[in-house]
């Protein structure tokens, strides 16, 4: 049983890991703890390629009648994601990881489409982008009766571009701010099994910004977020494996003052924000087929906020499939696995005060224009590489 949970580790890892490559917010990184369990000294590299189709249709409404029935066109761009690992074992009880990662990105680009009237959709034209690097630091300290206590610290560089359709543009400064990790785990290895609970601190940024020539300033939070992640042998050569994950998403929002009005209040709202949190949980199987190979199937659903999303993120909610398959070769392990995401149906609120014509909606506060579009049945492919070295 021993030598099934270290063969199907990897396996059920990347099914889990690959549970953010479509997630709530901007999301990019599940923030597993999960290298910290491999055996004496470790490192991996994992790389992925993401494929979201997220397209649109504008509706009828006060603010641009004209407009109804012109397409998005896809408004979300592929993408990669990496990893790099490196996990030691300095003696019988402290094991030592170092993470980087890209905790939170965005790739938004709606393209110019047309409707019958041969008018564009209102947001054709504007694009968006988010970039961080993240290195997470952790130590792991064996207690007595399989017990263990999990502890790092955290640190993200963020910066950001936006460009709108109506000439609006921003630019932020890259920051470097800090956070930590704790946590606490259990183990009984003779069935596989493990539980781990970790808590991912919060991380401020106070951006520098350009907005359209002008020298800003605004604080965004990369959020907190709790891990539940846990496996079992169930029997000979099998293992359950899954994952509960909250993020603090509320909490997050992308607020540049001159875009924001804050002279004239002439936006009501940032130009991302999340209204709720999300709870996103994975449920899978693993088996191992003989020495050399093994698999895993796993099923992820987050559940949805309900309400408006943003014309920057119009999604809400998502349920996954995914398949993973390890070969393994002496010290060496390569997994490879598939994720297909049907992504939630979702609306977008009438942006007040973007390029519509006064008196067509509430400029001074009040964004309840009504619903501007209609996302729906919006789908994304994620395919990812891992490779591992036991030394």
């Amino acid at each position: 049983m021993r030598t099934m949970g270290r063969v199907l580790v990897t396996a059920s890892a990347l099914a889990i890991g690959a549970s953010t490559a479509w997630a709530g917010g901007v999301e990019r990184s599940a923030q597993s703890v999960g290298i910290l369990f491999e055996k004496g000294n470790y490192a991996e590299f994992s790389i992925g390629r993401v494929s979201p189709d997220v397209s649109g249709v504008q509706q009828v409404s006060a603010a641009a009648t004209s407009l109804a029935g012109a397409p998005s066109g896809d408004m979300a761009g592929d993408y990669n994601t990496y990893g790099v690992g490196v996990k030691l074992q300095v003696n019988d009880r402290i094991d030592v990881a170092l993470v980087l990662d890209e905790p939170v990105g965005a790739d938004v680009a709606y393209a110019m489409g047309s409707s019958p009237a041969g008018m564009n959709y209102l947001y054709g034209g504007s694009t968006a982008d988010i970039n961080s690097l993240g290195a997470t630091a952790l130590l792991r300290y064996k207690l007595p009766n399989n017990f263990s206590v999990i502890g790092g610290v955290r640190q993200i560089s963020t910066s950001g571009t936006v460009a709108l359709f109506n000439g609006y543009q921003m630019r932020t400064s890259t920051e470097t701010d800090y956070g930590y990790v704790i946590g606490v785990a259990w183990e009984k290895p003779e069935i596989a099994a493990r539980v781990a609970l970790t808590y991912n601190s919060s991380v401020t940024h106070d951006f520098n910004a350009n907005e359209n020539g002008l020298s800003t300033s605004f604080e965004t939070e990369i959020p907190q977020s709790v891990n539940l992640e846990a496996q079992t042998g169930v029997a000979a050569d099998t293992l359950v494996f899954g994952s509960i994950r909250w993020v603090d998403w509320s909490a997050f929002e992308i607020a540049p003052p001159a875009y924001m009005g804050a002279a004239s209040n002439v936006f009501a709202d940032p130009l991302v924000s999340y209204q709720d949190d999300t709870f996103t949980y994975t449920l899978g199987v693993g088996r191992k087929f003989n020495d050399t190979w093994s698999g895993a199937a796993f099923v992820t659903h987050e559940t949805g906020k309900g309400g408006y999303s943003g014309n920057l993120g119009p999604t809400d909610g998502s349920t996954a499939l995914g398949l993973a398959a390890t070969y393994t070769m002496d010290r060496m392990k390569i997994t490879g696995g598939i994720r297909y995401v049907m992504i939630g149906d979702a609306e977008t609120e009438t942006p007040a005060g973007i390029g519509i014509p006064t008196g067509s909606c509430n400029l001074t506060g009040d964004s309840d224009c009504g619903t501007f579009g209609k996302f729906t049945d919006n789908t994304a492919l994620a395919l990812g590489l891992r490779v591992a070295y036991s030394f």
